[in-house]
């Protein structure tokens, strides 16, 4: 087939074209053709009968035949020169259909009306089904189907077994897209792990994978969802993670593994480092999720008062569903000045939802007692707070400073450029804050152990990112270099040994490929004539090596003894911009600077959008699981549809869509006006 900028193509799937549009419960203006005989062959609804009932035409090409011609013989016409449609017997049963084939939009001169395939819509609802995580049994809901027959009548949907089929293939031939992508990558690539569990109690794991090309543009690809097979503990993680890398060929690129904070991960990614420095493969490492801890931390703080935060959400979610409810406490606040409000108000019960739960009693506590008291009989008393419990949320969201917690989860929510360095300095934030309320007297003996709890998961991600990757890491933010390392990891040791690292791995002009294959720049030949070399040519390549190194020593201490750029400086525009400056640095950043600070999007972990997440991905049945996130996630990265080797043009399907629509309306008016 010709390349798609040679011709204007559409999908043709399997059934008749019908010469009305979309939405039109009008029914096909076509006269049934004369024929001599009764025959039932699935082939003849690919030929048109003459008006003289004479001879029969393709409905593809318009090569002609003799009304007395065997079905056979029409067979072979559809196998020879539409191959697909000549296996079409029965779309409706079929498990899988074949590759849709592809025809070239006629010449002006040959164009007739415009006409509508109804199998198009079966594409529009596989491609629905996957951008909103739904599994293909929801086509088999009788009134989403009476819905399009209501329509139209000639509609029909592919069976849910179908349906199914194609997401399994499209998702093998997407798959084989991204292959090709990743194996086009000239920089190290690193890896987030998510973990989650089914309806089913089906463990799985999500494998992202996260890279920054030559012109500085992040990007950002699901690799695969796996299940985690029994009893899902860190070895089984740890086969699934690195079979995943093979399958994508990626071993010898990934640099580092962010996961989720568990032990299994943990135990997991360090099998992982094993098994890359047992191949000589170049360093790797990992490191805990910045969002998931302080979530964590989070819940430490507010353990004590979560049965208070509970009765809140319920009155809550009554206040979200009753509109006299509502205007109630809209008239309330505006009357006692307790702020404004917008409704519904998130009552989720995620970070956002209990900062929203907690600050409705510490700054709507009036308007809260009003409402409740006036609708006591609708609300009966199971909301109703002591003064007890009033006192300890106001304890918490004053002492733990609730309100700075919220501003720190709401800038990592919404930082496009949220760097290992900008989250090491939220989080050096978080501990002192935390410490703070340790040393303060004033605080009950509750709180103080709410925040010795709060402390040790801090201190332990302190030490989990207490290394010499991460140190590199966020010092090429040129926002945070060393100015706002945090102590726990600004050690002497590790600017030395960030040195060397760059030496070893970055000094030779040959890196590039030797990133790629795992050697080392030392281990490259550079006369290109084995072990007979003379001692002048040894004592040369020694100075030439002193040279290179001093090079990229110079480079990193001119790069850090420049002042700061300001937090809003885009960190990538800033690498792009000087990477003349720093030749050899600006490839060590684009390495690092792909290094991810959270193993998922902290809207996931802090906003309800990742309770809405949560139960598409406990609701997916098995059989689907795998193909349909990964379509969704791959389609939302700009990739296309594919079927087999067929790209699905979407854009080509509404167009068409669109124009019989426009042209049976013009039709109708037409009429009307006669």
């Amino acid at each position: 087939m010709e390349p798609k900028a040679m011709m204007d193509i559409t999908l043709v799937p399997h059934s008749d074209p019908i010469d009305i549009g979309l939405g039109s419960s009008e029914k096909p203006n076509t006269v049934p053709p004369k024929r001599k005989k009764t025959m039932t062959s699935v082939y003849l609804k690919y030929f048109e009968t003459a008006p003289d009932s004479k001879t029969r035409k393709c409905k593809f090409c318009g090569q002609s035949y003799s009304i007395a011609t065997a079905t056979g013989n029409l067979g072979r016409h559809l196998n020879n020169r539409h191959p697909g449609y000549d296996k079409a017997a029965d779309v409706v049963t079929s498990s899988v259909p074949q590759t849709p084939p592809v025809v070239v939009k006629p010449s002006q001169s040959q164009s007739k009306a415009p006409q509508l395939d109804y199998d198009h819509l079966n594409w529009l609802v596989l491609k629905w089904l996957a951008l909103s995580s739904l599994p293909p049994t929801t086509v088999d809901e009788r009134w989403l189907g009476n819905s399009f027959k209501f329509l139209n009548p000639a509609v029909q949907l592919w069976p849910a077994e179908k349906y199914k089929a194609v997401l399994h293939e499209v998702f093998r031939s997407m798959r084989g897209d991204v292959k090709t992508s990743l194996g086009h990558i000239q920089s190290k690539v690193s890896i987030t792990l998510s973990f989650w569990h089914s309806y089913e109690n089906i463990f799985y794991m999500s494998v992202t994978g996260q890279w920054i090309d030559e012109n500085w543009s992040s990007h950002r690809l699901l690799l695969d969802i796996c299940r985690i097979p029994y009893p899902s503990g860190g070895s089984e993680i740890y086969n699934s993670l690195l079979k995943v890398l093979k399958i994508y060929a990626i071993e010898d690129k990934v640099l580092c593994c962010t996961h989720d904070n568990s032990e299994n991960a943990i135990h997991a990614c360090h099998s992982l480092k094993e098994y890359f420095d047992g191949q000589k493969v170049l360093p790797f490492c990992y490191i805990p999720c910045a969002a998931q801890t302080l979530n964590d931390i989070i819940d430490e703080g507010f353990a004590t008062i979560k049965p208070i935060i509970s009765k809140i959400r319920e009155f809550t979610q009554e206040l979200n569903a009753s509109m006299e409810l509502s205007d109630d406490f809209i008239q309330m606040t505006t009357a006692y000045q307790e702020g404004s409000w917008k409704l519904p108000i998130d009552a989720s019960s995620r970070w956002s939802g209990n900062y929203q739960m907690v600050n409705i009693l510490c700054k709507a506590c009036k308007s809260l007692d009003s409402v409740i008291r006036k609708n006591e009989d609708a609300i009966e008393n199971r909301v109703m707070l002591s003064s007890a419990e009033k006192n300890a949320v106001t304890i918490v969201h004053n002492y733990l400073d609730l309100d700075s917690f919220h501003k720190t989860t709401n800038d990592m929510c919404t930082n496009k450029d949220l760097t290992v360095g900008l989250a090491l300095l939220f989080m050096d934030n978080i501990s002192e804050m935390i410490t703070t309320c340790q040393k303060s007297c004033h605080n009950p003996d509750w709180l103080r152990t709410c925040a010795e709890n709060m402390s040790q998961k801090a201190r332990s991600y302190n030490t989990q990112v207490c290394n010499v990757f991460t140190y590199i890491t966020a010092i090429l933010d040129p926002r945070i270099k060393t100015e706002y390392i945090p102590e726990t990891i600004n050690l002497e040791s590790y600017i030395d040994e960030a040195r060397a690292h760059f030496i070893r791995n970055y000094s030779s002009p040959h890196f590039t490929s030797s990133l790629t294959n795992g050697y080392r720049p030392q281990d490259i030949d550079e006369g290109g004539g084995g072990g007979n070399i003379s001692f002048a040519e040894e004592i040369a390549r020694r100075k030439r090596r002193g040279s290179m190194s001093n090079s990229v020593v110079d480079e990193l201490t001119q790069y850090l003894s420049e002042s700061i750029v300001p937090m809003q400086t885009d960190v990538l525009d800033w690498w792009k911009a000087n990477s003349g400056r720093y030749t050899r640095l600006s490839n060590m950043a684009r390495d690092f600077l792909a290094v991810q600070a959270t193993s998922a999007a902290p809207e996931e972990i802090f906003c309800s959008k990742g309770e809405e997440m949560g139960k598409q991905k406990y609701c997916m049945p098995h059989d689907s699981t795998q193909s349909v996130l990964c379509i969704r996630s791959w389609i939302e990265a700009g990739m296309k549809l594919k079927f087999k080797s067929t790209e699905i043009d979407y854009e080509r399907l509404m167009e068409l869509a669109a124009t019989v629509a426009s042209d049976n309306s013009a039709g109708k008016s037409r009429q009307e006006s006669a």
